[in-house]
């Protein structure tokens, strides 16, 4: 197993985890309510899985791999992933200001939460794309063995140290709950934990 292929499998978790954002936008758009914990469960599933824990293994330990081994980081794909990643932040603390507009009862939260979720789920669809078929695949040529080796022992420990024990699991079992309600399904990804 290569690092990339475990950045690649926490990729179909989050994918799906979209698919749910689609789902709740189109009822939002048609007029319909969503439930506040719904809402709640996408904003910490996205802060803790995708951005807590799979950006900053890329950030904080794929990319700068990737340099160390002749991969600019400015001006090339990491640098648009960098950049990719800070717009995300960005649009994520929208749907979280929509939550909070909602929660105090004005219903325009939920379409500030719709919009800012729409924008997210089109730049993080793109952008896995192009990490799945350009970058990893840019990294796999030039990591090697020993790269490869410590990478995973790295990726190991952000899951126990930064995530917790089980907190992968917990993820999943959201994204399969929230799947059947508006994505019609659960994902059949497989764990990205190890």
């Amino acid at each position: 197993m290569r690092p990339t292929e475990l950045l690649s499998q926490d990729h179909q978790v989050i994918l799906q985890m979209l698919k749910v954002i689609e789902g709740m936008a189109k009822r939002i758009g048609s007029g319909q309510d969503v439930e506040i914990e719904h809402l709640d469960g996408v904003v910490e599933f996205i802060r803790a899985f995708a951005d807590k824990c799979h950006h900053a293994k890329e950030e904080n330990l794929l990319f700068p791999a990737m340099e160390a081994a002749g991969i600019p980081k400015d001006g090339g794909p990491v640098g648009v992933m960098l950049v990719e990643h800070v717009q995300g932040r960005e649009y994520v603390k929208g749907m979280a200001e929509g939550i909070e507009e909602y929660r105090k009862g004005n219903r325009d939260g939920l379409n500030k939460f719709a919009k800012n979720g729409s924008n997210y789920s089109g730049l993080l669809s793109e952008h896995i794309y192009k990490e799945d078929n350009i970058l990893y695949m840019m990294a796999n040529m030039h990591l090697d063995e020993e790269a490869d080796a410590r990478l995973l022992r790295e990726f190991e420990r952000v899951e126990k140290e930064v995530v917790g024990e089980g907190k992968h699991e917990e993820f999943h079992a959201l994204v399969d709950y929230l799947s059947g309600i508006y994505a019609g399904g659960s994902h059949h990804g497989g764990c990205c934990h190890h």
